[in-house]
């Protein structure tokens, strides 16, 4: 291995919060820090983007001014040792729009779409690390080969931090007029 392919070395060595927290947003693009070690995620497909975005709109707009819904940013699970994860989606109260970290008690739900190589971890890994979070609401969709998202829903039980299964639906979600989303899931 050269000198020019040879990962860093952060990438062998457990990290803190603040060392994290010093490192610059193009640093942290398209990584997630799960027990003080870094994740690299690959790029994710433009359909992938292109449905969580569509998905963020339709939230943002049914959240009302109490609740923003965004995309592309770390939800800081636990500091010791540091869990960063970065959900597809993320619905958090309007009023925490500029603390950071963003933290679990300021989240009403994440969103994973799930693509392929993230299946074990949207299905079973994030879903523990988010329930003990203490984040009400978990949603995976599944992007079915007839073009159909399949929306699964989760649904916090605090007594247990674990999540009880909700409801499934299936449903087109789209774009109409400019600017525009449309999102039918059944009753969603």
């Amino acid at each position: 291995m050269t000198a020019e392919t040879a990962p860093p070395a952060w990438m062998h060595e457990q990290i803190t919060a603040a060392e994290y927290d010093s490192w610059s947003e193009e640093q942290c693009a398209g990584i997630e820090i799960v027990d003080g070690m870094v994740v690299v995620s690959p790029s994710a497909s433009k359909r992938h983007n292109r449905l969580a975005r569509i998905l963020a709109n339709a939230l943002d707009d049914a959240a009302g001014p109490e609740w923003n819904a965004d995309t592309d940013f770390d939800v800081r699970l636990q500091d010791v040792p540091l869990t960063n994860r970065r959900p597809d989606v993320v619905v958090y109260r309007a009023d925490t729009l500029d603390l950071t970290p963003t933290r679990p008690e300021h989240v009403l739900l994440v969103v994973e779409v799930v693509s392929p190589g993230s299946e074990t971890t949207d299905r079973v890994v994030k879903v523990d690390q988010y329930a003990k979070a203490g984040i009400a609401f978990y949603w995976r969709v599944e992007q079915a080969a007839t073009g159909v998202p399949l929306v699964y829903t989760y649904i916090l039980d605090p007594a247990t931090r674990s999540y009880r299964t909700g409801d499934m639906f299936t449903g087109v979600i789209k774009t109409t007029a400019p600017f525009q989303t449309e999102i039918d899931l059944g009753t969603l």
